[in-house]
């Protein structure tokens, strides 16, 4: 759901997630994007205030949408830790002092109106930032806190407007309970077994 980094790639997916190979992040997203492998981040600050950020206008999907904190893709042999901090500095400079697998495996489909299609499986993580966000314009070009219950409350109202996949995992996110940081972590048996074995 980012841009593509120098010479990155993606992980292909079969149907019941297993890894069946890569291609390069660049070429992954068109009309018949195949499975592959992510992540979303929600990031929380101790008053449960959500980052929201909006994502640069010269991204390749949804440019200029509002979604979640961050997002990326594991890179091949990548632990989702490892591939959650990479992806965090390179798009809100700075690091993380917390991160907890909140949902194993969330599962989305969605076309732009120019017919450039998401395909994507992967864990929903929780995250505290170590230091306030310095976003990197090319990437996200705006940010915004918000209070959890204020977000869903603007959701209800439909007056949130979010990326697919964002409005996706929210709907799963807010039935774990009313507070984000009181949710419980996901075992690791719920992840993608492209990334079971690396977590």
């Amino acid at each position: 759901m980012s841009d593509p980094e120098p010479e990155e790639v993606v992980v292909l997916l079969d149907e019941r997630w297993r890894a069946t190979g890569t291609a390069p992040k660049a070429e992954v997203h068109h009309t018949a994007t195949p499975l592959h492998l992510a992540f979303t981040a929600y990031v929380f600050d101790e008053e449960d205030r959500f980052l929201l950020t909006r994502r640069a206008m010269s991204k390749r999907t949804w440019p200029g949408v509002w979604t979640n904190s961050f997002c990326g893709h594991p890179l091949p042999g990548e632990p989702l830790d490892a591939a959650v901090r990479r992806r965090l500095s390179a798009e809100l400079g700075t690091t993380a002092v917390r991160i907890d697998t909140v949902l194993g495996a969330v599962r989305y489909r969605a076309a732009m109106g120019n017919g450039i299609v998401e395909n994507e499986v992967g864990p929903a993580v929780r995250v505290s930032l170590a230091a306030p966000p310095e976003p990197h314009r090319d990437e996200v070009d705006r940010v915004r806190w918000v209070g959890w219950s204020d977000l869903l409350r603007e959701i209800d109202g439909g007056r949130a407007r979010l990326s697919p996949w964002s409005v996706i995992t929210l709907g799963r996110l807010r039935m774990l309970g009313p507070r984000p940081w009181d949710w419980p972590t996901s075992p690791t048996q719920d992840l993608p077994p492209a990334l079971r074995d690396l977590s």
